[in-house]
Order: C-alpha cells, then structure tokens, then sequence
C-alpha cells in the first residue's frame, strides 16, 4: 500500500483544511496584538519615550510573529492552488496595500531612531500606525467579501476570469457587510494589542491602552453581534445542489452548486459549531473587564480566545466553501474540489507534522526568553532595547 493512501483524500482535505485555520490564527494572535500595537502608538503615547517604550514590547518579537503569515499564505499555494490564484486574481490591489504596509512596517521599526528630530520620528510613527491598522482592517473586508462571495467565474480550463479594472475590483470589495467585517477585525486587533501592552509596559501607557482596549472591545461585540445578525437575514449563503463526491478530482466545477438560503443553517445541521461564536463574545467579555481590572495574563489570554472564537466561526460557519462565487456558483471553491493532489497534501502533512512543532517550541521559547515588562528606565537608560 502507498503511503499517501493510508489517509483518505476527503479526511486529508478536511485536515488541511483545519491546518489552514491555524496557521491564519496563528498569524492573528501573534502579529494581530504586533498590528493593534501599532495602530494604537499614536494615542497611547505621549512623548518620544513612551512611544519607543510602545514600540520595544513588540521590537524582539514582530520579525518571528510574521513567519505565520508566510506560512499560511505558503499553504493556500500549495494546499489550495485554485484559492490562491483566484483570491489573488480579484484582491489583487488589496493584496498589494497590505503588502505595502507590511513592507514600511518593518522599514519604520529600523528608521524611526537612526535621527532625532521629532518632525523625523513622527512621520514613522505614523508609518507604523498604518502598518497595524491598514492590515488589520483590510483583513477583515477580506473575510466580510467571502462571506458575501465574490464575483468570478472559472473557464473550462479553470481560469479564474473577473470583470472590470483591478481599480474597479477594489472599490467591490468596499460593500457595506464587508466594512462592517473590517471594523470587527480593527476593533478585535486594537483589543489585542492593548491586552499586550497590559502586560509587557507599565505608566501611563498601560493606563491609556486599558481605556481604549475596553472601548475597542465593546466595538467588536457589537459590531460582530449585527454582522451576526445581518448574515441571518440580509446575506444568501451557498449549497450543494446534489450529491457531492469528496474523493473527487480538484475541479469545482464538477459539483453544482445553488446560492440562496443562509449560512446560519449550518448552527442546526452541526449545533456545535456554536462553541465557536460563544468563544468569541465571552473573549472579548472577559478580555473587556481583564482591562477594566487590571489584570495582565489572563487579559491576553482571553483576548486570544476571542480571535480563535471568531475567525473560527467564519471558517465553520462556511464548511465545506471556502470562496463563493456571485457570478457563477458553480464555480466557487469549496474543500472538496479545490485542493491539491492526494499525494501532495500527505507530504505536505508530513513536513506540517515535523516542522511545525519545532516552530511552536522556538516560538514558546523565545516568548518566555523576552518575558517581562519593557520600563521607560529600560528604554532610557539600558542598550539593550532595539528601537
């Protein structure tokens, strides 16, 4: 027997799958608090020394938190190729902002400190504010446009095929559920990132980021109830149209599918999806009242909670599709059809099993090697802080 076939194709599928929702919550919890930081900076610091107090609670870690993005954008390539070529094809200019951002991010951490003028420091600082808070937004619209789908279709050759300027695919993925999307995930991430500062800075900074992470969090509650609500009654969701063969060859257009009903009809055909929504409003309740109180760990651990609980009931709430199509639903994407080869996915599994435990350790290990908090006499009177 070949190795590969002792995994069924359809549970490999389902695997990767899951694999894929860890490694993009991986990301979130890691370089989601580095982003809400960022975004944060300009209101929670006063003075050049708070601000560089803000940015060294992120500096040791940022570069290793982005090896998760890398990581789940390398497994849409290879695990899901049609995802990737379609997603990239319609989001191509909000790939490119994010990117961008992403990219001066990185620049503002190394150029920020190389002179002291404040007209210098301020247009880096605000360098950095986008970096956290255009990622963290366009994310979210992102998510909120896969819910709605997106208006491709495939040719008979799978050619993902859109219509209109890249411009005009932009400004499409702006409707009014996906903005919504986009300001639970800001409000999430601007949460996320104040339950870091919580724990990693102290003074007035801590102060601050506590009274705007409970606004922030009581944001994203409500904000996530109405999309919630507004999913039950004003967005058509997608279904099979008859049998679906989950061992079959990686072509979505071999299973019909109709749009219409709701994606809530989900919760009744697997009730326990509903751990999902739970955890993501008790997260953010807990995480809420953790800064209202003034407690550190425990803060960011809820803060975590309600990113796992969230970004997971999109996941879950969509099984088995992962991107609809508007135009044509027969051709959305779905886990069944829109997966690489079997033996491709066992290898990959292979390498997933071997390396990303090694990853989480490394991870772990540096975490606990930086535990503690960053002062501002550390910042001003110690060379050890990197910005």
């Amino acid at each position: 027997m070949i190795l590969n076939e002792l995994i069924d194709f359809d549970v490999l599928r389902v695997i990767w799958w899951a694999l894929l929702g860890v490694l993009l919550i991986g990301f979130a919890l890691t370089d989601g608090f580095d982003m809400g930081v960022g975004a944060l900076l300009p209101f929670v610091a006063k003075t050049d020394l708070e601000r560089r107090q803000v940015i060294n609670t992120v500096g040791p870690v940022w570069e290793g938190n982005q090896v998760w993005f890398i990581l789940g954008g390398g497994a849409i390539f290879a695990a899901w190729p049609p995802l990737y070529a379609v997603s990239f094809s319609g989001f191509y200019l909000a790939m490119f902002l994010i990117l961008a951002a992403l990219i001066v991010r990185p620049v503002a951490f190394k150029y920020r400190s190389k002179r002291e003028g404040a007209a210098w420091r301020a247009r880096w600082d605000w360098a950095l504010f986008a970096g956290g808070a255009v990622p963290a937004t366009l994310f979210g619209v992102a998510v909120g446009n896969v819910l709605l789908g997106v208006p491709f279709h495939l040719t008979q050759d799978l050619m993902p095929m859109y219509d209109g300027s890249a411009l005009g695919k932009l400004c499409g993925l702006l409707r009014p559920f996906a903005l919504l999307a986009g300001v639970v995930s800001m409000a999430m991430l601007l949460m996320h990132g104040a339950a870091w500062l919580s724990l990693k800075a102290d003074g007035p900074v801590v102060a601050r980021a506590r009274r705007i992470g409970t606004i922030a969090g009581l944001v994203a509650a409500g904000a996530y109830a109405l999309a919630g609500l507004w999913l039950a009654v004003g967005v058509d969701g997608f279904a099979f149209a008859g049998e679906v063969a989950k061992d079959g060859p990686s072509n979505p257009l071999f299973n019909p599918v109709e749009r219409g009903g709701s994606w809530l009809t989900a919760y009744a055909e697997r009730p326990w999806i509903i751990v999902a929504p739970v955890m993501g409003f008790a997260g953010i309740a807990l995480a809420v009242m953790g800064l209202r109180a003034g407690r550190e760990v425990t803060t960011l651990l809820f803060s975590k909670m309600a990113i796992v609980g969230i970004i997971s009931s999109v996941g879950l709430t969509m099984f088995p599709f992962i991107l609809p199509s508007t135009v044509d639903p027969d051709s959305s994407l779905t886990v069944w059809d829109a997966s690489s080869s079997h033996l491709t996915l066992f290898i990959m599994l292979v390498c997933a099993a071997i390396f990303l435990p090694i990853i989480l350790m490394y991870t772990a290990w540096v975490y606990k090697v930086l535990w503690g908090k960053v002062t501002q006499d550390d910042v001003r009177e110690s060379g050890e802080t990197p910005y």
